[in-house]
């Protein structure tokens, strides 16, 4: 895959003040892409970042909003068409976890996760898809998670909200296939971020023992193999699930 694989390509990436959303959103930019950034209004990570891209000379403009509201997410999308004239990639990054028992979970904190999680992957990738079906191309990217695989105490919420982007996933493949449209969706296993810093040490060795490279993945690991799907070396490649996960689960 060259470096410049994605030059004049336009790349919509959620969540990407920071974290795993903005080790993606830089791969791409690497390779050449137009990078339109989003992020939640109060994100104050986002306009550094911004910045930081421009330093090195990316193309990039800032959309804030919720993915949770059609509006702001219809908004995001026609920003980067009148920014850029198309939208070539879409990668739903934007993500949120509230873990807590099952039987001491409020309704709030299930709405909450599913809504920006599940329903906010729905609403931009329809969105992106009435640009991408008039280009007849298009690559849209979802990002997963092992809980949406195993399940995991503590996150009914959020492992119900992965399981379905991977449901949404094959099916917007099977849909826009005959469009020239791919998605596929990623799992990424446990990956070092502000996210999973939080958890109990105890968890984290859990984890550690029960992988067989007996390491934690990196975002920019994570990124590359988004980079990959959103390169035509991904070409014939739709609807699938691929772990990043060092071994965790095999199939």
């Amino acid at each position: 895959m060259q470096d410049m694989e994605l030059k004049d390509k336009v790349a919509i990436v959620t969540g990407s003040a920071r974290g795993l959303g903005k080790a993606i959103a830089t791969r791409l930019a690497e390779m050449g892409a137009n990078i339109v950034l989003n992020d939640i209004p109060s994100s104050e990570a986002i306009e550094s970042t911004a910045e930081e891209f421009k330093a090195r000379g990316f193309n990039v403009i800032v959309t804030r909003g919720d993915v949770r509201n059609p509006e702001d997410v219809e908004n995001m999308v026609n920003a980067a068409v009148e920014a850029f004239g198309r939208v070539d990639i879409l990668v739903n990054n934007a993500g949120i976890t509230r873990d807590t028992l099952l039987l001491k979970m409020s309704e709030q904190d299930w709405d909450d996760v599913l809504d920006i999680n599940l329903k906010g992957a729905f609403l931009c990738t329809r969105a992106v898809a009435k640009v991408m079906i008039k280009q007849r191309s298009g690559k849209i990217i979802n990002i997963a998670s092992i809980s949406g695989v195993m399940g995991n105490a503590g996150q009914a919420n959020y492992s119900a909200s992965k399981a379905g982007l991977i449901g949404l996933t094959k099916s917007t493949a099977r849909e826009l296939a005959s469009r020239g449209i791919t998605c596929n969706a990623v799992v990424p296993g446990f990956i070092m971020s502000k996210m999973t810093e939080v958890l109990p040490e105890k968890v984290k060795e859990s984890y550690l023992n029960s992988i067989p490279l007996k390491r934690f993945g990196t975002p920019e690991e994570v990124a590359k193999v988004v980079a990959f799907l959103a390169s035509s070396d991904s070409d014939y490649i739709t609807g699938q699930v691929i772990h990043i996960d060092g071994g965790l689960v095999m199939y």
